[in-house]
């Protein structure tokens, strides 16, 4: 039996993140289509943090009242 080929499909993705594409090189670095401060803004805004969600200063530090 032939293989089926695979047609080259775009993944389904956040309308924030259209057109994100991300390539390993031979060398093992990580290229990106979108700079990584934008991936970081995004990842804030939509990914809770794990360790930091039973703090209960991280709300003060959100809101940039940091108290020392």
């Amino acid at each position: 039996m032939a293989k089926k080929s695979k047609k080259e499909q775009n993944p389904k993705v956040h309308k924030d993140l259209e057109g994100f594409k991300m390539n390993i090189n031979s060398f093992g670095e990580i290229s990106s289509s979108f700079p990584i401060d934008k991936i970081n803004e995004f990842l804030n805004k939509n990914v809770e943090d794990k360790k930091l969600k039973d703090r209960e200063d991280i709300e003060d530090i959100k809101d940039g009242n940091k108290e020392v």
